[in-house]
């Protein structure tokens, strides 16, 4: 009767199977994802079979125990009828002798029928529920040893008590995928956490954003100025405006206006900034977050770029390099390569070749076509010739030496060229590190690289934290040479070290500013230098040999975009060959609108005799172009990466007894489960920024005003020089006119350029401390300073008079 009064309370939404697993068809370690078959003993479903197939997240389950699944029965496209449980709890017996049984059952170890009389004669019939909520009752029981108390409360907690922390997070509108994921960030603690402070999600949980932990405080009487729900407010804005803007700081009157703003949002509060200022004090304090001056940080950013600059200073202080080689020794050095590599180096090649071999940091950058791969190759030769070390890696292998070059990029496809240009081997630079994702990476400042010098192209994609591991990774002594063009698109993280590096004006730097792929008759890189300026040239929708401008509306796009595909795969091109950029996901002439159209056109299925598996919207099919999302460094895969479906195995055809999807990228062949689609989509088209560090002989670049806010120099520049065959443009002259004529409006706050300035002399500078020195403020003296009227501009007194 007891438990037909619990599965009751569930009301209409009280949908349940219970039974017996039969066999576990599929369980996810990481997640707790489960697909599982189940022998019928009761339900209140019109459900007649014996055995059901149940899906959802919870732990491993046991043939011998009988289970309640809430939930409802689901039609899925290939398996057939499923019934996804949003939680579940165990049967539990309800009599003394049934609870004496169970406590005295495999399950607990160590745990006799005479200690689990004594249990329940001392805490009676309810003595699972008293254990669970108060565990120190067990102190009680006669003859129950602290190690055996401790065991069976452990054995409960991780059975019956994630089974009561399930039901209560699900009332609290959690679904079970997030369910999990919270109680694996607080296990057994998880109910107390919440309950006393659920803006802990916010900070603790991804995936959880400040609305829906207000909401949750709300519930619980935890809401208005309550010194918790402002914390949480402070911190996720912060995190928010230097993840979704690229800040490393932000101004404390900023922070202070748009939190308030936040806390405000539901209408149902009134937020004094005295209130969110006192709270950031205490973070502060409590070292979540870091004033300087005006500015606030997060603590890793704030540290990565401290970081980066006591590396840098380290590297510039060493004094070897210069003058290592006589003029002379060079220069004929410089002439035998150049002879036999059939090459003649211009007047600032020349320069940006000596001032990387005599100094320990060169920062080298241009635009497309200045020959900035001329000189990393001539860098490589020259050093090897001079300090006489073999380019042969096999050479070192054989004596077990590090090889002398580290060359490096933060993505696959620009390391890959590397390598190409310089026949030597090149990695990510997540490789370069040992990056083994939740621990971190191998390389770091005890346990440094082993090498002499360094070169990392695309360097403009460095954002400030990889910057920051890298440079701390480094040895004693290393040449370090960052490659890069600074008009391209900032880091997608936090930061703009490239811009930043340059602007300090204390690194050794060389602007390559000539263009040499222009004699080959390349009217991309003239249009790319002319956008860079922030102009266009006359004819740009006129028909060059290697660009081409359709003029179309947005509703226009996906049918132009269609017969330019169709009429490339006629010529012979392939998928591999062609990459459409936009710059937004949704619309009609959006990324997921035209991937759908491309894939038909180079990947089509009409007969559906071809594999294909679907996940959520989107069909995938042996063949397909796809674009990694997440970094798997066990696999040595990083976000951006692009790769082919080869190979997809339904469940039925191995012994796993799941679908499998097997992806080619670059020839590593990586397994992926149905669950792990989410890592990866669709690469016929993508965003600018995926592409960056990449080449494709034909781009297709979509720009209408429905881009509107994404219409910007850089972002167009970046990718114009993504095309090294054919470009071709298509959508609104205008609109490509506006964006070219939009510089990057939404400049990031950092504040490297200063610190490196300050740390670093200019040449023939020195830094000196003066006792005249504006004194330190603590971060409270700089809120104090802080316009207490901001925000209030348009208010006047007799907005506080009341008709009362």
């Amino acid at each position: 009767m007891a438990q037909q009064e619990s599965l009751d309370l569930f009301g209409d939404e009280g949908r349940y199977i219970k039974g017996r697993p039969i066999v576990t068809i599929f369980h996810n370690e990481q997640n707790l994802y489960t697909v599982l078959r189940v022998r019928v003993d009761e339900t209140n479903h019109s459900y007649d079979e014996k055995e059901a197939v149940i899906t959802g997240y919870f732990p491993k389950v046991y043939d011998q125990e009988t289970y309640i699944f809430y939930g409802e029965f689901k039609e899925h496209p290939k398996f057939g009828l499923q019934f996804q449980a949003k939680h579940y709890r165990k049967d539990m017996p309800q009599s003394k002798q049934g609870i004496i049984a169970y406590l005295s059952g495999e399950m607990f170890k160590g745990i006799g029928k005479k200690t689990a009389e004594n249990i329940v004669n001392t805490l009676g019939e309810d003595a699972i529920s008293k254990i669970l909520n108060q565990p120190s009752l067990l102190d009680s029981v006669p003859k129950l040893p602290p190690d055996k108390a401790k065991s069976l409360y452990d054995t409960l907690m991780e059975h019956q008590g994630l089974e009561q922390i399930m039901i209560a997070l699900n009332q609290y509108g959690f679904g079970p995928q997030l369910s999990m994921r919270i109680y694996q960030v607080y296990k057994e603690e998880t109910l107390n956490i919440i309950q006393k402070n659920p803006y802990k999600l916010v900070e603790d949980v991804e995936g959880i954003g400040f609305g829906r932990a207000d909401e949750l405080g709300f519930q619980l009487g935890i809401s208005g100025n309550h010194p918790d729900r402002i914390k949480a407010g402070c911190l996720y804005v912060l995190e928010n405006e230097c993840m979704q803007a690229g800040h490393v700081y932000m101004l404390a009157e900023d922070l202070l206006e748009q939190v308030k703003a936040l806390l405000e949002e539901n209408k149902r509060d009134q937020i004094e900034f005295l209130d969110i200022s006192n709270e950031i004090i205490k973070l502060e304090e409590e070292g979540k977050i870091i004033g300087e001056e005006k500015r606030i940080y997060l603590p890793s950013l704030f540290f990565a770029e401290k970081g980066l600059v006591t590396s840098i200073q380290r590297i510039l202080k060493q004094t070897e390099y210069k003058d290592q080689f006589p003029e002379s020794e060079f220069l004929l050095a410089l002439g035998s390569l150049e002879e036999r590599l059939g090459v003649q180096y211009a007047p600032t090649q020349k320069e940006a070749i000596q001032t990387a071999l005599m100094s320990p940091m060169l920062i080298l950058t241009g635009g497309p076509g200045t020959g900035k791969t001329t000189v990393i190759k001539g860098i490589v030769e020259l050093y090897g010739e001079l300090h006489g070390c073999s380019l042969d890696p096999q050479d070192y292998y054989k004596k077990d030496e590090a090889f002398p070059f580290l060359l490096a990029a933060p993505t696959g496809r620009a390391a890959k060229r590397m390598s190409e240009s310089t026949g030597l081997p090149a990695v990510t630079i997540h490789r370069l590190l040992g990056f083994n994702g939740t621990e971190g990476f191998d390389r770091d400042e005890t346990s440094t690289l082993e090498g002499k010098i360094l070169i990392v192209d695309e360097t403009s994609m460095l954002d400030i934290w990889l910057a920051n591991q890298l440079f701390k990774a480094l040895p004693e002594e290393i040449q370090v040479i960052l490659v890069g063009d600074e008009d391209q698109l900032p880091s997608v993280g936090p930061g703009q070290v490239l811009k930043d590096l340059l602007r300090s004006e204390r690194i050794p730097t060389v602007r390559l500013t000539d263009i040499y792929r222009q004699a080959e008759g390349s009217s991309i890189i003239e249009l790319a230098h002319e956008i860079k300026q922030g102009r266009l040239p006359a004819d740009v929708t006129m028909k060059q040999t290697d660009r081409s401008f359709i003029k179309c509306s947005t509703a226009q796009v996906a049918q132009v975009v269609e017969k330019v595909a169709l009429n490339a795969k006629s010529k012979g091109y392939t998928a591999k060959d062609i990459q459409v950029l936009a710059p937004m996901y949704r619309g009609p002439a959006g990324i997921d609108r035209l991937n759908l159209l491309l894939q038909d056109i180079f990947n089509p299925n009409p007969d559906g005799k071809r594999k294909e598996i679907s996940f959520g919207e989107v069909k995938y099919r042996i063949g397909d172009k796809v674009l990694q999302l997440v970094n798997k460094p066990e696999n040595n895969i990083f976000n951006g990466d692009i790769g082919e479906i080869i190979s997809i195995i339904y469940a039925k055809e191995n012994t796993e007894k799941q679908d499998l999807v097997y992806i080619s990228f670059e020839g590593t062949e990586v397994e992926y489960t149905r669950q792990d689609l989410n890592q990866i989509t669709h690469a016929y088209c993508c965003s600018v920024h995926k592409s960056q560090g990449s080449e494709f002989p034909i781009v297709i670049l979509p720009i209408t005003r429905s881009y509107y806010r994404m219409l910007q120099r850089n972002l167009i520049y970046t990718a114009i020089t993504r095309s090294k065959q054919s470009l071709i443009l298509c959508g609104e002259p205008d609109a490509l006119k506006m964006g070219v004529e939009r510089a990057d409006e939404s400049k990031r706050l950092t504040t490297l350029c200063e610190k490196l300035q300050e740390a670093v002399p200019s040449a023939g500078e020195k830094i000196e401390r003066t006792t005249n020195m504006k004194p330190e403020l603590s971060l409270e003296e700089e809120l104090m300073l802080v316009d207490p009227m901001i925000g209030m501009e348009n208010v006047t007194p007799y907005d506080f008079i009341t008709n009362d």
